[in-house]
């Protein structure tokens, strides 16, 4: 009875680390989208391991974050002339943004390693934490290179870093729910339906990789038309036969295009998928319905974005939804891998 009691009271402590964690990162992704929005990124331009987990205290310390943030392109070419105090504005998402980083990296690691020690995990779980412990070292390394890319000749950061850092803030959120969901499953059953969420899943993470093209590119601010872009279904500006040229995913106009492409395209085979599982009885319709409920959300969003001139509030919840999408397709999977033998 001792036993089964410790071992209840483990699992307890286990999955409040894993939902703390999920909800951390969950987090982190909502304040690094409005980080990205506010063009608060590049406020401050050092990485600060450990010196930067405290604000700055004093009017001098305010001081020298500014008089280094006005050095760097962004403030010369953009912001010249602005105000302390707008300089604090945009500091503040920054810095919450990097300590919400911290926190969920070591909300994380530090029990994994505690629980390694305890040997609570069997093999399988201490590879895929192990896994996703390296993905927040990772992650830091990427959010430096990141802001680094916008110090020195540019305006702003690179959108091809920008993509990678949300991909894998993204990816590791992913893998956090699916551990949760599957921590208790002895065995999952990949059937061919399986594969088919798993490959609608693989696309949904490209249109995320290209929706972070669009804001790193501020391409939301180009054709705010919906559904033709400005008369046109496509823009007189974008030619098909330009995407096999990667110099086409550093222009406003096709990575817009593309984005739009992409959300038909997602609408379109997420039909198909609904039709046969539904048919075939695979799943219980009200799965289904999730998933399809998080893909209007997220489509309706988009329009928004556009159509009101890119409101900020519209443009972090379409960021936001992309969390409960990947949540509902992951969800669903769970439900059709459990369920077919």
């Amino acid at each position: 009875m001792l036993n089964t009691n410790n071992l209840n009271k483990k699992n307890t402590y286990v999955t409040i680390w894993l939902y703390l964690s999920l909800f951390l990162v969950s987090a982190l992704i909502f304040i690094g989208g409005l980080t990205r929005l506010t063009e608060s990124g590049l406020s401050i331009t050092s990485w600060e391991l450990f010196s930067g987990i405290l604000p700055p205290l004093s009017d001098k310390e305010w001081d020298n974050y500014f008089s280094l943030y006005k050095q760097i392109p962004q403030y010369k070419e953009i912001n010249f002339g602005m105000s302390l105090a707008e300089f604090k504005y945009i500091f503040w998402w920054e810095y919450i943004h990097r300590l919400l980083a911290r926190l969920a990296s070591l909300t994380f690691i530090l029990p994994f390693i505690y629980f390694l020690i305890k040997k609570i995990f069997n093999f399988k779980q201490i590879v895929l934490y192990s896994v996703i412990s390296l993905l927040f070292f990772f992650q830091g390394f990427l959010g430096w290179y990141m802001v680094k890319s916008g110090l020195i000749s540019n305006t702003d950061v690179s959108h091809f870093r920008l993509s990678a850092h949300l991909l894998g803030a993204q990816i590791i959120l992913s893998l956090l729910f699916f551990s949760i969901l599957f921590r208790d499953v002895k065995k999952i059953y990949l059937s061919s339906y399986s594969y088919l969420i798993l490959i609608f899943l693989i696309i949904v993470f490209f249109q995320i990789v290209i929706g972070a093209f669009v804001s790193g590119l501020d391409a939301a601010k180009l054709y705010q038309t919906w559904p033709l872009m400005n008369g046109n279904f496509i823009p007189e500006d974008v030619l098909i036969k330009e995407f096999s040229n990667s110099k086409s995913y550093s222009s406003p106009s096709h990575v817009q295009f593309l984005h739009r492409i992409i959300a038909y395209f997602i609408i379109f085979i997420f039909c198909f998928i609904f039709y046969f599982l539904l048919r075939n009885k695979i799943v219980n319709l009200k799965y289904l319905l999730i998933v399809l409920s998080a893909i209007i959300f997220q489509v309706v969003l988009g329009i928004l974005v556009l159509t009101s001139g890119f409101k900020i509030y519209f443009a972090s919840l379409h960021q936001l939804g992309s969390i409960f999408l990947l949540f509902s397709i992951i969800y669903l999977f769970y439900q059709v891998s459990v369920s077919q033998k």
